[in-house]
């Protein structure tokens, strides 16, 4: 089932947050595109980890509606058990049916085997797998267009170790085999399913010394950007990706 072009799509992307992050990149991407954007924030996140709420949240809509789309936001909590439904809600109240979601939504704490507690591993599970899971399969029972459906997740590095990050990994990983075996529960349905891996990626959260650490790996001399995830989230949403699904894409830059 290809995409209907005559038909406006709607994209929700969860986890925009911050100007420099891949949400926001994403939002832009896809706006490019003449796509509206519905995107979700939670501020408490982002002053419990990076000890800022910048003011991406007010700033995008007017950045994106100058692209000439529609763009709406809400702030929710992808921790609690109604989060999808409250954003489905939304989103069809405000902008229409999306056709497109985009699962980028995030809790990552450092751990470790000597720090890992039930406490750290529920508020990774709750965010990165329920969350990620819940609004998924809300978005696919709803979907009612002719045209194709996408949902794309966003992983991590899972498939390499790790270390001191034993529940952000192991939850990402979840999502890579939800991905698989959902992309085959959905197919019939029009509706691909892929996950991208956008490996390190410079988004503000770096400290210098990790990122020598990481150019000294780089096979391009460079550290991912945000805008490197977006441009192939941005394919995976169009028509010219309508027969690639179940697949993981490593978008490292060779690392």
């Amino acid at each position: 089932m290809g995409l209907n072009t005559t038909q406006k799509r709607i994209a929700i992307v969860t986890g925009v947050s911050r100007d420099r992050g891949i949400g926001t990149a994403i939002c832009k991407a896809l706006a490019s595109m003449n796509i509206d954007i519905f995107f979700t924030h939670w501020g408490s996140y982002d002053q419990e980890v990076y000890g800022t709420h910048d003011e991406t949240r007010r700033d995008l809509p007017t950045a994106l509606r100058a692209l000439g789309v529609r763009c709406e936001g809400m702030e929710v909590d992808m921790s609690h058990p109604q989060a999808a439904t409250q954003i489905m809600d939304e989103i069809e109240a405000r902008l229409g049916s999306p056709t497109i979601l985009v699962n980028n939504a995030a809790y990552s704490v450092s751990d470790g085997y000597e720090q890992l507690t039930a406490e750290i591993l529920d508020a990774h599970y709750t965010v990165n797998m329920r969350g990620t899971f819940l609004l998924s399969v809300e978005f696919a029972r709803r979907f009612s267009s002719t045209s194709g459906g996408r949902i794309v997740n966003l992983v991590s590095g899972q498939d390499w170790p790790m270390p001191h990050e034993l529940a952000y990994a192991s939850t990402k990983g979840a999502i890579a085999a939800f991905t698989i075996s959902l992309s085959a529960d959905l197919a019939s349905r029009g509706i691909t399913v892929n996950a991208v891996d956008p490996g390190a990626t410079d988004t503000g959260w770096m400290s210098e010394e990790l990122k020598r650490e990481l150019l000294a790996k780089a096979p391009f001399g460079r550290l991912g950007q945000p805008e490197d995830a977006a441009r192939l989230i941005a394919f995976l949403a169009s028509e010219e990706a309508r027969w690639i699904t179940g697949q993981i894409l490593h978008s490292r830059g060779g690392m």
